[in-house]
C-alpha cells in the first residue's frame, strides 16, 4: 500500500471518529432533554427544569442577539464601517415601534414602523456620515459615538426614563408543551415542560432571517456584487455597477434589522434607556467571536454568547456576565479572525 493510500485511510478514519463523537454528543444531549434525570445528576446539576429552561432561554436570547448582530455584521463585519450607533438604532426602532403599535393597536404595524424607520435612518447615516468618512475608522468611531450619545438624550427627552412593554397578539401569547419531561407523577404520568410560544417564534424568525441573509449574500447577483465591492470597489465601479447604491442598500438592510430586533426584543423583555449599550456590546462580541462579515459566524457567536449568559445567570449569578468575555478572549487567543472568519 502506498503512502498516499495510507494517508487517505487515516483521513477517513479521523472523519469517522469525529462522526462517532458527534453522534455520542447528540445522544447525550437528547438524553439530557428527553429522559428523566437520576437523583445523582439532580444533586450535582440541580433540577432538570432549571437547566432546560436556562438552555431554552439561552437559545431564544441567542436568536435575539443574532437579529441585532446580523445587521451589525453587514455594516461592520462585511463593509468595515465602524457604526457604534447600531445599539441606538435598536432602541430607537423599539421606541418608534412601541409608539406605532400603541397608537394603532396593531403589533405588526409596530414591527413595520420600527424596521422601516430605521432603514431610512441607515440610508441617511450612510449618505451623510459614512460616505464622507470612507476609510477613516477613527473618525467613524468618534462620530458614531457622538451620534449614539445625542440619540440617547433625544430618546430620553421624548419617551422619558420609563420602561415600556409591548402587548403581543393573542396568537403569539401563551405557552406550548415541549417534548421535555421534567417529572413523573406517582401515577406514572409524565409531566412535560411548557415554554412561551413567542420566545420560540423569535428563534424561528432568527433562523429564517439568517438563512435568508446567507442565501442573499452567497447565491444572488446582488450579494456577489456586495462582496466584490468590499474586496475591490474600483474594479466593480469600472464594470458599470453603482457601488454607492449597493452600499446604501446594505446600510438600509442592516439598520432595518436593528429596528426589527428592537420591536421583537422589546416584546420579549422591555424597552428602557440603556438597552442600546447592552445590545451594542452584545453585537460586538458576537461579531468578534463569530468572525467579521460571516453570517454563519454571527449565528454561532450569538448561540455561544446567549447560552453562556443565561446558563451563567443560573449557575454563576455573580460571574455570569464574565463568561461572555471569557469566550471572546479564548476565541481571539486561539483564532484571532473569529470562529468562521476568513484570515486576512
Amino acid at each position: 500500500m502506498s503512502v498516499a493510500d495510507t494517508s487517505k485511510d487515516e483521513g477517513l478514519t479521523a472523519k469517522q471518529a469525529w462522526g462517532l463523537v458527534g453522534l455520542l454528543v447528540a445522544a447525550v444531549v437528547l438524553w439530557l432533554f428527553l429522559a428523566v434525570w437520576p437523583e445523582g445528576l439532580v444533586n450535582v446539576v440541580g433540577p432538570k427544569k432549571t437547566f432546560v429552561s436556562a438552555v431554552f432561554n439561552g437559545v431564544t436570547v441567542a436568536g435575539l442577539y443574532f437579529l441585532v448582530a446580523s445587521g451589525f455584521t453587514l455594516v461592520f463585519g462585511l463593509m468595515r464601517n465602524v457604526n457604534l450607533a447600531h445599539g441606538s438604532l435598536y432602541l430607537l426602532g423599539a421606541y418608534i415601534g412601541y409608539s406605532a403599535a400603541n397608537w394603532t393597536g396593531y403589533w405588526l404595524i409596530g414591527i413595520a414602523a420600527g424596521s422601516l424607520s430605521m432603514a431610512v435612518v441607515g440610508v441617511l447615516m450612510q449618505y451623510f456620515v459614512f460616505r464622507k468618512l470612507e476609510g477613516d475608522d477613527l473618525r467613524q468611531t468618534l462620530v458614531t459615538i457622538g451620534i449614539s450619545i445625542v440619540a440617547a438624550d433625544l430618546m430620553l427627552a421624548v419617551w422619558g426614563g420609563n420602561t415600556y412593554q409591548f402587548i403581543i397578539p393573542e396568537w403569539l401569547d401563551g405557552a406550548v408543551a415541549t417534548p421535555v419531561i421534567t417529572a413523573v407523577k406517582s401515577s406514572g404520568e409524565a409531566v412535560y415542560m411548557k415554554y412561551p410560544f413567542y420566545r420560540l417564534m423569535v428563534f424561528v424568525a432568527a433562523v429564517v432571517i439568517g438563512v435568508g441573509l446567507w442565501l442573499f449574500l452567497n447565491k444572488t447577483k446582488v450579494g456577489m456584487m456586495i462582496r466584490a465591492g468590499v474586496d475591490d470597489r474600483a474594479m466593480l465601479s469600472a464594470s458599470g455597477v453603482n457601488v454607492q447604491l449597493i452600499f446604501t442598500a446594505v446600510f438600509a438592510i442592516g439598520a432595518g434589522l436593528a429596528g426589527f430586533a428592537g420591536v421583537v426584543g422589546g416584546s420579549v423583555l422591555s424597552v428602557a434607556p440603556g438597552e442600546d449599550v447592552r445590545y451594542l456590546l452584545a453585537s460586538l462580541v458576537v461579531v468578534i467571536v463569530g468572525g467579521m462579515g460571516s453570517v454563519t459566524g454571527a449565528a454561532v457567536g450569538a448561540l455561544l454568547v446567549g447560552l453562556a449568559e443565561q446558563i451563567g445567570l443560573v449557575y454563576f449569578p455573580t460571574y455570569g456576565v464574565v463568561l461572555t468575555f471569557v469566550i471572546m478572549v479564548v476565541v481571539l487567543a486561539i483564532r484571532p479572525q473569529g470562529l468562521m472568519g476568513a484570515a486576512r
